[in-house]
């Protein structure tokens, strides 16, 4: 059995995708962009407000879901130049507590949609 988890204080789908689904216990959240869910508007002025926004919607989305980054257990980053890295993970790093971390890659791909730098997705669990 599956919940699809919403909220209006993160970006809308702009596909046929839901913004989170739980099952059971544990939510598997789609990657997240930089959308800022206010305006609509991509959040491109920096590397570091563009992952601070995607933080920040995954943040919402896992709030939809009465979680925190408290509940990540794994982590998948995806970034468009590796050059980034140092920056997005130093965001990154403000959501969590080193010690808890969790497990995570990221990886260098051709492009992303909307063609933006980082998109970010979690697996969290209650």
């Amino acid at each position: 059995m599956k919940t699809i988890i919403t909220t209006k204080h993160a970006p809308a789908p702009i596909g046929p995708y839901n913004q989170a689904v739980l099952t059971g216990n544990t939510l598997y959240t789609s990657g997240q962009i930089a959308i800022n869910p206010n305006s609509g508007e991509l959040v491109l002025d920096s590397i570091t407000l563009e992952t601070k926004q995607v933080m920040e919607n995954l943040k919402e989305v896992l709030a939809a879901a009465k979680m925190t980054f408290e509940n990540v257990i794994k982590a998948s980053i995806f970034i468009s130049d590796m050059n980034n890295f140092a920056e997005i993970n130093t965001v990154y790093g403000e959501y969590f507590d080193n010690e808890t971390a969790p497990a995570r890659e990221t990886v260098e791909v051709a492009n992303l949609p909307k063609f933006v730098n980082v998109e970010i997705s979690v697996i969290a669990v209650k």
